[in-house]
């Protein structure tokens, strides 16, 4: 059982922090316990408006410092958290909206809030363990976005905010994170992860008002930041053609698409030993790290994703990897059939293939699903063959996966046609239907697709056609 409930560790943290900076973004310097007043307001503000334990809240935010304050005090309260990431259609904000009954905090939201006099009410953790504590939602590629529901108590038992219960991997990711830049959205779980991991190793988190590589990194002195593949192989790119000054640079966390050992080794080359390999899942979080002094030891490691810790239990079942983490989901909001898919009896099915070697190393050898993954998020190909196919000059669509250096793997679409397909018009349907990650990269028209043995699409023979 959690010693204490989540975000407690957080709130003692910023309120004993007195004058430490723990949030910067451009002039603008919140202090531990200026930030610690900003939770404190913002919980006063939700608790006037009826929020507590069980209540639903949904941040549509920006990133700055309210949207901080607002993510912690709204676990503070013990509410339903669920954040919406940026690039979500206006179909699938409905929708989610539509399916939990929460209060939508946006920017002007949250400033009204952050006006709030305190209540004088203690800041104590008011979540209850089997609650859920926050619902993280996935790409929405299949149609509409899945929520993966973690409770309080597996958020409580997480690592990241205990020095004492940091892995390996983490302790040495951890030093490295005195300037922890931000982006994108803050109650994005990787994002706001590290972030904790930066404030519990006494860093501070800085705003990137451009998240361009390497400009950000520059202009702010990071010392760590999250990467996507596309991303770090456009940086490496950048750094051989016209060298920035990234001496300030210690650590680059790269997540989402599996990463080529060629390319980390080029990174390693060029970047020196900052990159540090992450592998997880949105259902599990963390599953496996690779750092940078593991990859130095040797070419065979490098093709690995590193070694689970030891509080993470894996199984393989008919080569599919199988994982049960201290903080997972344990299932997904309202949608007990696809719940039941993936969450079997306390372990997650990772729907990836992967190996274990005599040393504990874990190498991912492929999916056992039709899933593409470009720019960290998750794109299914069922979805986009669907919906290019309720075009009328589209008799049959198929969609495979190639690797791309800007996105780490790009769609690219087949087409059977009945007609003269118009392939502006198409990526415009599938934009509209599933979302920017979603479009395909290319179109290509076909006379027939080619079969397997069995007779069935064979997908593999498309990779072969250009």
């Amino acid at each position: 059982m959690p010693r204490e409930i989540w975000p407690q560790p957080v709130l003692d943290l910023l309120a004993t922090g007195d004058s430490r900076p723990v949030f910067e973004d451009g002039d603008q310097v919140i202090t531990a316990v200026e930030m610690s007043g900003l939770i404190r307001r913002i919980a006063s503000g939700l608790r006037a408006a009826g929020i507590g334990p069980g209540a639903g809240v949904a941040l549509n935010l920006g990133v700055h410092a309210h949207a901080f304050a607002a993510t912690i005090a709204a676990f503070a309260v013990g509410a339903r958290v669920s954040g919406l990431r940026p690039g979500l259609t206006a179909e699938q904000l409905a929708s989610l909206l539509s399916r939990d009954d929460a209060l939508l905090i946006d920017d002007a939201r949250v400033t009204e809030l952050a006006a709030t006099p305190d209540d004088g009410t203690p800041l104590v953790a008011a979540g209850r363990p089997r609650d859920i504590a926050r619902i993280i939602y996935t790409s929405g590629s299949t149609g509409n976005p899945k929520g993966c529901a973690q409770t309080y108590a597996a958020m409580s038992s997480a690592w990241a905010p205990y020095p004492d219960r940091w892995p390996p991997a983490i302790a040495d990711l951890a030093p490295r994170l005195q300037r922890y830049l931000v982006f994108g959205s803050l109650s994005s779980q990787v994002m706001l992860e590290y972030g904790i991991l930066a404030l519990a190793a006494g860093g501070v988190l800085v705003v990137a008002r451009r998240p361009i590589f390497p400009d950000a990194l520059v202009e702010t002195r990071a010392t760590a930041s999250v990467i996507t593949v596309g991303k770090l192989n456009q940086l490496v790119r950048d750094q051989r053609a016209n060298p920035a000054d990234l001496s300030t640079l210690r650590a680059l966390v790269v997540s989402g698409s599996p990463l080529d050992a060629d390319r980390l080794t080029e990174a390693l080359d060029v970047l020196g030993p900052v990159v540090f390999h992450g592998y997880g899942q949105t259902e599990t979080g963390m599953i496996a790290m690779l750092t940078p002094d593991e990859m130095l030891t040797g070419p065979a490691t490098r093709t690995t994703v590193g070694r689970p810790p030891t509080v993470t239990a894996l199984s393989l079942r008919d080569g599919e990897l199988y994982v049960r983490t201290p903080s997972q989901a344990q299932c997904y909001w309202n949608a007990p059939a696809e719940s039941a898919e993936v969450f079997v009896d306390g372990w997650v099915r990772t729907r990836d293939l992967a190996s274990l070697d005599d040393d504990g190393y874990l190498s991912l050898s492929g999916r056992t699903r039709d899933v593409i993954i470009v720019q960290a998020t998750l794109v299914y190909a069922g979805p986009i063959e669907r919906v290019l196919a309720t075009d009328p000059a589209v008799a049959e669509a198929y969609v495979i996966s190639r690797p791309d250096e800007t996105t780490g793997e790009a769609v690219h679409a087949y087409v059977v046609p009945s007609a003269v397909p118009d392939p502006h018009r198409l990526r415009e349907l599938v934009r509209a239907r599933l979302g920017e990650t979603s479009v395909p990269q290319t179109i290509t028209v076909i006379d027939r697709v080619p079969v397997a043995p069995s007779g069935k699409p064979d997908k593999g023979a498309l990779l072969h056609m250009r």
